[in-house]
């Protein structure tokens, strides 16, 4: 019978140009099975990614080649269930951070960057992607003259948590690399947010976004050069978000 016969879709040589789910065909007026399938698995390593956790020892081990201090924080959402109930708490760091921060030594503040890892919404996409990004991205950051911080790791953190790590270590840029949320092509996806003077209370047009960073989307080295140019511009004018355009590429 030919109605098991999937009926390809005339988009169907789009789908070499991206990884979201169109031209799937047709069986009849049906989705054919094959992508059901996969929608469904995709589906469910979204929620795997939510409910992730981070290799903490792991990343640690890998942040000790950049001779750099690790200062390992945490939000106010004591488990995974109230960072997703209670975004505020993931937003703040509890006391103990606060208090392991303000006895950072003197020699490592008022640096030029300071960049913090969270586990965000994904920590798949950071125990993935953390240390081949920052292999690229810490040379090029030190080649310019930037200072750096102590690394910062926030478990249950949200891209805000960042703010008042960076006001306490005194930075003048802070680099948030988080988990974004994952998507049904996408699980492992790592955002990096830009926030110059930070502070608690900055709000997200105050801050510069790149997003989708991992193999399949930004690679690592597109992606560096990209936070180290909006890093720079972001020292020059003492400025992030809406007012600080990435003019990479236009003609001077």
């Amino acid at each position: 019978m030919s109605q098991d016969i999937i009926q390809q879709d005339p988009w169907a040589s789009l789908k070499q140009f991206t990884t979201a789910r169109i031209a799937l065909g047709r069986t009849g007026t049906a989705i054919p099975l094959r992508e059901v399938l996969n929608f469904r698995l995709a589906h469910a390593h979204a929620r795997d990614a939510v409910y992730s956790a981070l290799a903490v020892n792991a990343l640690q081990e890998q942040l000790h080649a950049f001779y750099l201090p690790i200062v390992l924080l945490h939000s106010r959402a004591v488990d995974r269930y109230e960072y997703l109930q209670r975004p505020d708490k993931g937003r703040q760091l509890d006391a103990e951070s606060i208090s392991l921060l303000k006895s950072t030594a003197p020699g490592y503040l008022r640096k030029d960057v300071a960049i913090i890892l969270a586990d965000g919404l994904s920590a798949t996409a950071m125990n993935v992607h953390t240390q081949p990004l920052l292999e690229v991205l810490i040379p090029l950051l030190k080649g310019a003259g930037l200072s750096l911080a102590p690394i910062c790791i926030v478990q249950q953190g949200r891209v805000a948590s960042g703010d008042e790590a960076g006001e306490i270590l005194q930075a003048k840029v802070t680099l948030m690399l988080i988990g974004e949320r994952p998507g049904l092509s996408a699980a492992d996806s790592m955002g990096a947010y830009i926030t110059f003077g930070p502070k608690p209370g900055i709000t997200d047009e105050s801050r510069n976004c790149i997003s989708n960073i991992r193999e399949e989307g930004l690679q690592y080295e597109a992606a560096a050069q990209k936070i180290l140019y909006l890093i720079k511009e972001a020292i020059k004018l003492k400025l992030t978000g809406v007012a600080l355009k990435d003019n990479t590429g236009l003609l001077e």
